[in-house]
């Protein structure tokens, strides 16, 4: 068995590095492993497979750049394991997860009652009527809906939602969140949507056909991450012209680009601090932004031309394979702030 795998190369990658399946000292011996190997791969005393992969893996990826780096730089983004991704650290990729569009993209979305492109962008709004009407809330042009579709967990900002979620309900705006997870969560938006039935649309659990009307209804897509690896729905909302609001992190920032009015460049709009307040500021920037028709639309077709397809993840995880093929070329490193 030895020899058949001699020469084979591996590569780890990493989605999101928070889950590194964690077992007790005794699931070791179970797995037949020389005694001494233990002592590199464990992690406060427990078998860590996680660990063990990326020590022994030839290559190791995340699902985006800048992932890379705040998981080798940060210890609590790193979740324990930074100390060992920094001595890999030349052996590090950040690649970013690839959309297909041929599910994602509103000129041929099976789900959404009025297909459109950047041509007929005006479409849209069939959309948002119709997305409106499915939570039992009123159209109206000038007000945008802001939407989430997501994971109910801290990870994904919730707790920053929690924490500003009264002051959001002060904006002119309609809200409607697609999810399911902590049950505190769940419990915190079916509170708000009574509180604010005119302003508010909640479907706990989740529907792909909603997913997709909520990504061609929504003006403005939410996404206040703790930390995310990669994250797809900012990638779909660009696609279908629905302005993504993002905290700076991990593929969130790799993906989405601050919008300069000035210029006319920039896909969205993003914050950095984890503050609930830094993520009221960048929302009501883009509310102002929205009311200037000219420049939210010229920010649409902005994100709409953007190319998250596979296409090109696909070739950099296939010039990762050929350079891993060929030793006396050295891969590029990923390096740490």
């Amino acid at each position: 068995m030895n020899l058949f795998f001699n020469g084979v190369k591996t590569v780890l990658t990493i989605h999101n590095i928070g889950y590194q399946g964690i077992f007790g000292k005794e699931s070791f011996y179970k797995s037949g492993l020389p005694d001494e190997i233990f002592r590199e791969i464990e992690h406060n005393g427990n078998f860590n497979f996680l660990k063990a992969g990326i020590l022994y893996s030839d290559v190791i990826t995340t699902v985006s750049p800048t992932y890379a780096k705040e998981i080798i730089s940060d210890d609590e983004l790193g979740a324990g394991l930074s100390a060992t991704l920094k001595k890999r650290r030349k052996d590090v990729y950040g690649i970013l997860n690839g959309v297909d569009y041929s599910v994602w993209s509103p000129e041929n979305d099976k789900y959404i009652p009025v297909p459109y492109s950047i041509q007929t962008i005006e479409t849209k709004y069939e959309n948002k009527k119709a997305l409106l009407k499915h939570f039992g809330l009123e159209y109206n042009e000038e007000i945008p809906v802001v939407a989430q579709i997501s994971r109910l967990a801290e990870q994904k900002g919730f707790d920053l939602i929690a924490e500003v979620i009264d002051e959001m309900m002060k904006l002119d705006i309609q809200y409607i969140v697609l999810g399911t997870g902590d049950p505190k969560y769940e419990e915190m938006l079916e509170k708000i949507k009574r509180k604010y039935p005119k302003k508010v649309g909640v479907h706990i659990g989740f529907s792909e056909e909603l997913a997709h009307l909520i990504e061609a209804g929504a003006d403005i897509f939410l996404m206040p991450s703790r930390y995310e690896p990669c994250g797809l729905n900012q990638m779909y909302s660009l696609r279908y012209g629905t302005v993504p609001v993002v905290r700076k992190t991990g593929g969130l920032a790799d993906t989405v680009e601050e919008f300069n009015s000035k210029t006319g460049r920039g896909t969205g709009f993003l914050f950095e601090k984890y503050s609930g307040q830094d993520l009221l500021k960048a929302l009501k920037k883009a509310l102002s932004t929205y009311k200037i028709r000219k420049v939210w639309l010229k920010l649409m077709k902005n994100g709409m031309t953007k190319d998250f397809s596979w296409t090109t993840s696909a070739k950099k995880y296939v010039e990762l394979y050929q350079k891993l093929m060929t030793p006396q070329k050295k891969a590029r490193t990923v390096k740490a702030k």
